[in-house]
């Protein structure tokens, strides 16, 4: 069997943008979810997440490459999943999400050089402003689109964190032989 070969391509300065990243700060409404929030009769948070995003996350994570997620939200909900992919560093019910961040890059001996951000709203700026690579899904609020580096094309909550991880795993040289991995 002949094996895949991939499809995916990035513009070379991004990619040598991409290059040095070592940690992925995630926001989660917006990013992660579609930033809808459903509350149930008794109060309960609940949220969506998309499939393609968590596979990705688990991508980052066996290419060397630390997924963390700072939220200004905490929910039952988004415990479970994040245990459920084997996301460590999470910073949740925190609104000043650049001192989290300062945090979890002192316990991994990294600095903003080794950062990409993705984030969809001003909370996030702070981030997305320090990282290396600032990314944004396509239906981020217009100031966070204009500092991106890189918009994936898909929206929030719908595979926008699995393009970030895409480009993540091509600039780190691991996209093709996981591609190929799973192609047997």
């Amino acid at each position: 069997m002949t094996p895949l070969r991939p499809v995916l391509e990035f513009p070379p300065t991004l990619l040598l943008r991409a290059q040095p990243v070592r940690v992925a700060f995630f926001d989660v409404d917006g990013v992660l979810t579609d930033g809808g929030l459903y509350i149930s009769e008794a109060g309960e948070t609940l949220k969506r997440f998309h499939t393609l995003d968590g596979h990705g996350i688990k991508l980052l994570q066996r290419a060397g490459i630390t997924p963390a997620v700072i939220s200004g939200r905490d929910s039952a909900a988004l415990r479970l999943r994040l245990g459920a992919l084997g996301v460590q560093h999470v910073r949740l019910g925190t609104e000043d999400k650049a001192p989290a961040a300062e945090t979890i890059l002192a316990e991994l001996g990294l600095d903003w050089s080794a950062v990409a951000a993705m984030g969809d709203d001003w909370p996030d700026l702070p981030l997305m402003r320090r990282a290396a690579l600032a990314c944004a899904p396509s239906t981020a609020h217009a100031e966070v689109l204009a500092i991106a580096h890189y918009v994936a094309q898909r929206a929030a909550g719908a595979g926008a964190v699995r393009d970030v991880c895409d480009l993540l795993l091509v600039a780190c040289g691991a996209y093709a032989s996981e591609l190929g991995a799973a192609s047997r």
